[in-house]
């Protein structure tokens, strides 16, 4: 799912060790606020992994299109959303990604054209039966 939208804010980092593994990890929570309609939209997500939120260097006030995965986990009975986020690109790396460098190499091949030696099929003489 991709929403386009500007940070309001930006949380501060948590980090920790896991318990598990032992690894160290880091994650970061961002708000986006965009407009569906006539009313703004709000969505809070996590950027996961101190490479990736170096990577993406999301700033507050600025806008993004921002790449989610969206799931549920179970903890004690309750379910929990989890919106996290894989890839943001700022409104400039949009338009390159939608218009490469050499448009000629992205254009879509046309339609081979129809054949002329094919004769058209001849209308069936049929009754009318239709009800009315």
């Amino acid at each position: 799912m991709d929403i386009t939208g500007k940070i309001i804010e930006v949380r501060e980092p948590r980090e920790g060790v896991s318990n598990r593994t032992g690894n160290k990890w880091k994650s970061q929570d961002y708000i986006i606020e965009w407009f569906e309609g006539q009313y703004p939209r709000h969505c809070i997500f996590t950027v996961f992994g101190e490479d990736r939120i170096s990577q993406m260097n999301l700033q507050q006030g600025q806008e993004y299109t921002v790449s989610l995965d969206i799931d549920a986990h179970e903890y004690n009975g309750r379910w929990f959303n989890d919106i996290r986020a894989w890839r943001a690109l700022p409104p400039q790396q949009q338009t390159e990604v939608a218009n490469p460098a050499n448009p000629q190499d992205s254009q879509p091949t046309p339609p081979a054209p129809a054949p002329t030696d094919v004769p058209a099929p001849e209308a069936e003489e049929t009754a009318d039966d239709l009800p009315f």
